[in-house]
């Protein structure tokens, strides 16, 4: 660059109010905006070696501001609060955005509380509901009884009450803010009766037939439903792997499964695909059930290998610290870890889990939770629903569908059966949860790219109406407990998806 040059790029700054030096123009890039990206550049000024302001050269410049000939003062004052950001930062494709996790204070709650939280579930679920074609001459329920009967009509209700009469017909009774009526779901429609069959108490349904003497007589049930959506893609390369119930602590935790795991993802391990794909991982979530717990279960502590909570937190940190710090960690709690049982779970608490907030790549969540990853300025980005998955049980035990369909071996099915009813624990005694007055934390208001649980030890991956469906696998061996209810966990796999491609496979450790 001649002088003249020189000159020209010294007088264009000028001109946009900034100072700016020979030395220090040679060193910023010539697309930069003066006037927008930096304040008064001077290596006087900006570089002073002790990081200290120029006093001297400062009052130079107020002078000059004093006597009208330059306005960089008010920047350099600016300069002192803040430093300049001299280039535009970019947001990182593996950047983790936290949508949604619950930070609600402990307080004391009342019945009206749990009022509170149904009506409010009832509200947003009746969003979902209103616009389907199915419901057609929507009423709320007290204005039914004032229709002629055969009339056609539909309601949308949480349903109260569930019992098969003696002619072995489905009765429910539904209510809405306005009133309570009966819903009979007769047996000689199979279709409908089958269907109706895997309702459960303090769900949000809707219900189209005819009205009868204080009774409506269904023709169709409508579920609230996620709707299906285009397989989103990224466009760049990157995987994210889901892992959950690691129970680091117990005698049955497996050790030499968790260092193949630690090997691969370091690039240690496997064969050239797999190497490829560990250097390419961007997200691992954790679905819960870091540590075992002390106190969760009666005798608990005869399977112990860590019987300390503290010490329990601080083995797991040490084995996550060993995973490349490049990828970024999810982590939500489950019902072993040192969180409150109720759900929502805030995030693990720091008195007990110091050391996994020490990780500088860890961003912890509450459960259930959604985050958003791999969002760009011109890529939404995936949002993922994440889930320990507690309630499974209930419904494992109470939907005969459910249970009859693979109950604890099928995990993709009881996740649909939830994505349907938009909540993970509609039943009121289905979990432990803490009512919320102005809405319901477990409603899934927002449909996910991506839903992940865990729980059940069972790993499982698929894909459901545009949305992947993905159940953590387990480090644990078989307890005594999960023997005795018949549990078949699969431990030690890896679900791995994709993003550019989402395509989904589970690698195994042992």
């Amino acid at each position: 660059m001649n002088q003249t040059e020189l000159k020209k790029k010294i007088i264009s700054f000028i001109e946009k109010g900034v100072l700016i030096s020979p030395e220090m123009l040679k060193k910023i890039p010539d697309k930069i905006d003066a006037k927008k990206d930096i304040a008064v550049l001077t290596p006087e000024i900006i570089e002073n070696k002790n990081n200290e302001i120029n006093w001297k050269e400062f009052e130079r410049i107020k002078s000059l501001y004093e006597h009208g000939k330059t306005n960089p003062y008010n920047k350099f004052l600016s300069t002192i609060k803040e430093p300049p950001k001299l280039f535009e930062e970019k947001k990182e494709p593996n950047d983790v955005e936290v949508m949604f996790s619950y930070q609600e204070k402990s307080h004391e709650r009342s019945v009206s509380d749990f009022i509170a939280l149904f009506t409010a579930r009832y509200q947003t679920i009746k969003k979902f509901l209103q616009a389907r074609p199915e419901l057609q001459n929507l009423l709320s329920i007290s204005r039914v009884k004032s229709k002629r009967e055969r009339e056609e009509l539909s309601i949308i209700g949480l349903v109260a009450e569930k019992q098969v009469t003696k002619n072995k017909n489905l009765l429910l009774r539904i209510e809405d803010p306005t009133g309570t009526i009966s819903v009979l779901v007769s047996a000689n429609k199979p279709d409908l009766y089958n269907e109706a069959k895997t309702i459960v108490e303090d769900e949000v349904i809707g219900v189209s037939g005819v009205n009868g003497n204080n009774i409506v007589f269904a023709n169709d049930i409508c579920w609230p439903e996620v709707p299906h959506q285009e397989l989103k893609k990224s466009p760049h390369d990157g995987y994210a792997i889901f892992l959950s119930d690691l129970h680091i602590g117990s005698v049955d935790f497996l050790p030499d499964a968790f260092e193949r795991f630690l090997q691969w993802i370091k690039g240690n391990l496997g064969d050239e695909t797999q190497v490829s794909i560990a250097k390419k991982v961007k997200y691992l979530i954790i679905a819960g059930d870091l540590v075992d717990g002390v106190g969760i279960y009666p005798n608990q502590d005869k399977e112990l290998i860590i019987k300390d909570i503290y010490e329990q937190y601080e083995k797991c940190a040490s084995l996550l610290k060993e995973i490349p710090s490049q990828i970024k960690l999810i982590i939500a709690p489950g019902n072993h870890d040192a969180s409150r049982i109720a759900e929502p779970q805030p995030p693990l608490p720091k008195d007990y889990a110091e050391p996994i907030y020490k990780l500088k790549n860890a961003t912890l969540v509450s459960n259930p939770a959604y985050v958003k990853i791999e969002q760009t300025k011109s890529f939404s980005g995936f949002t993922i629903l994440i889930y320990h998955g507690y309630s499974f049980d209930f419904y494992v035990d109470n939907v005969e569908l459910l249970r009859t369909t693979g109950g604890y071996d099928r995990p993709d099915l009881l996740m649909k059966f939830f994505l349907r009813r938009r909540h993970l624990a509609p039943t009121h005694t289905s979990t432990l949860y803490i009512p919320e007055k102005k809405f319901d934390p477990l409603v899934i208001t927002h449909v996910p790219d991506i839903f992940v649980t865990g729980h059940i030890h069972k790993a499982c991956a698929t894909n459901y109406k545009g949305i992947t469906l993905i159940s953590g696998s387990c480090w644990q061996s078989a307890t005594s407990f999960q023997k005795k209810l018949g549990h078949r966990p699969e431990p030690a796999r890896v679900p791995i998806v994709n993003l550019k491609t989402r395509e989904i496979k589970i690698l195994k450790f042992m």
